[in-house]
């Protein structure tokens, strides 16, 4: 693009374009990226979230109002929101988001301008996780957006410049993530939410440099990338946290509001902090003992609506666009439930127990932030129950929440088994504040075993995995190897706390056969005489057995 002379300013059609670019770029290293997995499990892709991601994030910028600069990336911030696929898409999100902000009224940005977006965007990114951890896409962006500012102050007029040196600080805070993270280094691995930013980067850096076509081959040969040795933090696990008595959140209402001051303050007062938006509304996310203080707090600086308190003992944390299903029920109910759901007999069991809205969704395919607001929007009713039921959906579930008028609800399910339980507990005739806190303790009482088979050899928590082997996954720690899924299930069972629970359930897969899950069943009775088994088709992808004990 830039040829000979120097590139001081981009309008809002250059800068679609180099977003445009930069996701080409991307889509060209989702396999290669996608293969970046703590876990040799199938799961929701960096890759593949990030690239849908900035599909949204695209489409968006094609439909500002007006060509300035400002209103592209606002148009920009606003589609990466609503189409923020996992946890890597919505930090995605937080960055440009972050971006936005600084040049909302640029007509043109220049490359002081840029600088200071991306220092802006990583400090906006930072605030958006509770617990930041170094070794992740965090320090990359942080990293990146340091060189940017320091190259910007050396004459401030070279866009090319700014963002070369952002490229190349990318690419080495991606190299030393190993060092930075205990996951990380115990592989010796890099960091894919960090590479895929990087990716994106070059991407910016390739469009300024005239690249009018993307190269055929990838960033780095597919026989260089050594996948054995790449892994993806659980950025947004909350390891070790402190248990506290609610989980708290509401919107904050006002003029001028004190993010930062608002963030600092939540800190103290508890843990799971997540503190996101803009001067005139910030939605509030609190783990604490006393949540009137942290309302008292927030009404000094505006008034406070949406407020959620649940009591909880536990919370659990956390590539292909899916639809959400549009049978939703028609006939109007007080209270409605939309639950994500993988697998066709999973989706006639949630059905069966009156699930208002099913969203087709799960590992390796997780639903849009706009996708899970379509089926709250569907739903008749003006108060709702969102059950994500996955992990790696409930940061795109929590962005869904406050972009609806409706009195919508998140229980936190990280796992089918907990989704039945929560919808058991659910009484469409109770009120939504009791409903949540029975729905909030049952699921809370299920720990759950997946069975899978390993994608390729990796070492984790000491455990060596070959390649096609079968691996256990104990409410989300992979735990077991084992030749064949039934010996893997019985292995798993060995680490739950069987004393505990009475029910064990077998939710079979698309994938094994319907003698191998009943004989199954039969051994486990033989073993677990006090226990009661029971055997369910669930028909979902990937997994031959999700287990549940409660």
């Amino acid at each position: 693009m830039t040829g000979s002379s120097v590139l001081s300013t981009l309008s809002g059609s250059e800068l679609r374009a180099m977003f445009a670019t930069a996701t080409a770029w991307l889509e060209r290293h989702v396999e290669a990226i996608n293969a970046i997995n703590v876990f040799p499990v199938p799961d929701g892709d960096t890759g593949t979230n990030m690239y849908l991601t900035m599909r949204s994030t695209l489409e968006e910028a094609y439909r500002a109002d007006g060509d300035g600069a400002g209103a592209v990336l606002g148009a920009m911030s606003r589609g990466a929101l609503m189409g923020a696929r996992g946890n890597s898409g919505v930090i995605l999100s937080q960055i440009i988001r972050g971006l936005a902000c600084t040049v909302a009224d640029c007509q043109q940005l220049d490359a002081r301008g840029l600088a200071a977006g991306l220092v802006e965007a990583a400090s906006t990114a930072y605030k958006a996780v509770s617990q930041p951890a170094e070794g992740t896409i965090l320090t990359v962006m942080r990293e990146a957006a340091a060189a940017a500012e320091g190259e910007a102050q050396k004459d401030g007029q070279d866009i090319l410049a700014v963002v070369a040196s952002a490229t190349e600080a990318a690419r080495e805070a991606v190299a030393k993530t190993p060092t930075l993270l205990p996951v990380l280094a115990e592989a010796g691995v890099v960091d894919a939410g960090g590479q895929g930013l990087y990716v994106m980067l070059e991407g910016f850096r390739r469009y300024l440099e005239g690249e009018e076509e993307i190269p055929g081959g990838p960033l780095v040969a597919a026989e260089d990338i050594e996948r054995d040795w790449l892994a993806v933090t659980r950025q947004m696990h909350d390891v070790g946290e402190p248990l506290y008595g609610y989980c708290t959140e509401f919107l904050v209402y006002g003029r001028g509001l004190p993010s930062d001051d608002i963030q600092r303050r939540m800190m103290e007062l508890g843990g799971s902090v997540l503190v996101v938006g803009d001067e005139s509304l910030v939605r509030v996310h609190v783990h604490t003992d006393d949540p009137g203080a942290a309302l008292s707090y927030c009404t000094a600086f505006g008034y406070v609506n949406q407020v959620k308190v649940d009591n909880i003992q536990a919370q659990a944390e956390q590539f292909l666009a899916v639809h959400e299903r549009r049978d939703v029920a028609a006939q109007p109910v007080d209270i409605a439930t939309v639950v994500v759901v993988s697998g066709d007999g999973m989706e006639r069991l949630f059905r069966s127990m009156g699930a208002t809205a099913i969203v087709e969704g799960g590992p390796t395919m997780n639903p849009s932030t706009q996708q899970l607001l379509a089926a709250i929007e569907r739903c008749p009713a003006d108060k709702v129950v969102l059950l994500p039921n996955d992990k790696n959906i409930v940061m795109a579930a929590e962005q869904a929440v406050p972009e609806t008028p409706k009195e919508v609800r998140l229980v936190k399910t990280t796992s089918l088994p907990q989704g039945v339980a929560a919808l058991l507990a659910f009484s469409p005739d109770g009120d939504l504040e009791v409903n949540v806190e029975a729905m909030e303790a049952a699921k809370d009482g299920v720990r759950t075993v997946e069975v899978t088979r390993a994608i390729r050899s990796t070492t984790i928590g000491g455990l060596q995995i070959k390649e096609g082997q079968c691996v256990a996954v104990v409410d989300g720690e992979l735990k077991v190897t084992c030749k064949t899924p039934e010996a893997t299930v019985k292995a798993a069972l060995r680490h739950l706390p069987l004393d505990e629970v009475s029910l064990l359930t077998l939710y079979y897969g698309a994938d094994t056969p319907e003698a191998d899950a009943r004989a199954l069943a039969g051994d486990l009775r033989g073993r677990y005489p006090q226990h009661d088994v029971e055997i369910v088709y669930g028909g979902q992808p990937h997994y031959y057995y999700i287990v549940s004990a409660e």
